[in-house]
């Protein structure tokens, strides 16, 4: 912890949505996946530049810096892994109990692969664009196998085998292990197969930080940590941050030491997700502190896959990026061991605690914890914002205008859809007389209606 199509038509739509463009079905253009960073240049076409229209050119500057790349191969990269995000979206409900996982890659994430357990189904796959691999375990035997290790967990000691996670890549459960030994008695004292497990050498023991700011400063008692992600609960303002930087009823104070706020829910260990309420002298606004403190501005919600780049704002160390290593991770610090989180490749420091993970314009999730530093690299892992907001009945406070109220608004007559709800993959929905599957985690908006977002919905 660190405190203180038409497939192109409905590709353009598609990576619109999950770069912070949802409403813009019907616009002349293509987003489809480029293979050529060149193609992605603001001048070829109004559909490629509308992928990219709301992510901040400070979130851009930061991919390059810290991905290597250009300021054409950082556009191209958010317009396919908005992309890539809808299409295994779409394969994950085509392929059901034989879906195993899907990840991005390439300078640009122009590649999507797919993977299945049933050879018959590759054709389906690649007619989506996407590279099909076919391997032994679906990713819900995968998951099922973790979960065994969380539940483990709570009654073996796991400091010296701290991480563990489902990696798509591998087809595997990799368990981290500073001792060998510690993986062997995880996994048998769970009674999973060892046959779906690989276990991985590690000097990395993730350890809260606690003394320095991340994002934009808050202070509670002695310590200090920053905000995530601003959020209402009605008419109540707030902000989402880290469980482990405070109990509900901690007061907080502002980077001006000005009275703040009172945390109101804290999960910490099991979890790391809490809100602070806010008094009237502080306003929720949509926005995190970017590089040179230019506001970054926050379009939604929507999960981005593995692969996908991500970027995280700290007071200590500033913006800095890398990418999406994998979701579903669980993390042993010494106050016990966390599960749900996603790990990254991106560094950070001590004070770096509770602050943004945003892709593109996207909010990912709040920072958790970590190993390494910012000078020589390092691993990090943040709580995902979507089950934040969906625990303690929260909206995110996001550009798009709207604010829906407190939690799920009233379903559209006749429907079950409903903007400020929290949904995830493979959930149904009712609108307008039609089904609809859900393709990519995210909390709904008023203008995200399914009809309109091809990236988040598809007909059932």
């Amino acid at each position: 912890m660190l405190p203180t199509a038409h497939r192109r038509l409905a590709a353009a739509c598609a990576a619109f949505a999950a770069a912070g463009a949802l409403v813009l079905a019907g616009l002349p253009g293509s987003a489809s996946a480029q293979t050529d960073p060149a193609a992605a240049s603001p001048s070829s076409s109004p559909a490629e530049s509308a992928a990219v229209g709301k992510t901040s050119p400070g979130v851009l500057k930061a991919m390059q810096r810290d991905l290597g790349l250009t300021p054409a191969q950082a556009r191209a990269r958010l317009v396919n892994e908005a992309e890539a995000g809808a299409d295994a979206g779409a394969l994950r409900n085509a392929l059901g109990r034989s879906f195993a996982g899907a990840w991005v890659h390439g300078a640009t994430s122009q590649k999507l692969t797919v993977a299945t357990t049933d050879a018959a189904e590759v054709p389906a796959i690649e007619a989506r664009g996407a590279t099909a691999e076919v391997v032994r375990h679906s990713v819900a035997r995968l998951d099922a196998a973790k979960a065994r290790l969380d539940r483990a967990a709570r009654k073996t000691a796991t400091r010296d085998a701290p991480v563990w996670y489902v990696d798509v890549r591998s087809n595997a459960v990799v368990v981290r292990a500073v001792k060998a030994a510690a993986a062997t008695s995880l996994v048998s004292a769970a009674g999973v197969d060892p046959g779906l497990v690989r276990v991985e050498e590690t000097a990395e023991r993730p350890r809260p930080l606690y003394d320095l700011v991340g994002g934009e400063a808050y202070y509670m008692g002695g310590g200090r940590c920053s905000i995530g992600f601003s959020v209402t609960k009605g008419a109540q303002q707030g902000f989402a941050t880290a469980g482990h930087c405070g109990r509900a009823g901690t007061a907080t104070t502002g980077y001006n030491r000005v009275a703040q706020g009172t945390f109101q829910g804290s999960v910490f260990p099991g979890r790391d997700m809490a809100w602070v309420a806010t008094n009237s002298q502080w306003t929720a606004t949509p926005y995190v502190k970017g590089p040179g403190g230019q506001r970054v501005g926050v379009g939604g919600s929507t999960q981005s896959p593995v692969g996908a780049s991500i970027c995280r704002s700290g007071s200590t160390t500033g913006w800095h990026c890398g990418t999406i290593s994998q979701h579903n991770t669980s993390v042993t610090y010494p106050e016990g061991t966390i599960s749900g989180v996603t790990r990254t490749t991106v560094c950070a420091e001590p004070g770096d605690s509770g602050g943004s993970y945003i892709s593109g314009s996207q909010a990912q999730g709040v920072t958790s914890g970590g190993s390494g530093n910012c000078r020589s690299g390092g691993t990090t892992y943040h709580q995902p914002i979507n089950p934040l907001l969906q625990q303690f009945g929260l909206t995110l406070r996001t550009t798009g205008g709207g604010d829906p109220g407190p939690g799920p608004g009233e379903p559209e007559p006749g429907g079950t859809w409903a903007a400020g709800k929290v949904y995830a993959a493979g959930d149904s929905v009712t609108y307008g007389g039609t089904t609809y599957r859900c393709l990519q985690p995210h909390q709904a908006q008023p203008g995200w209606e399914p009809p309109s977002t091809p990236a988040l919905w598809e007909a059932a």
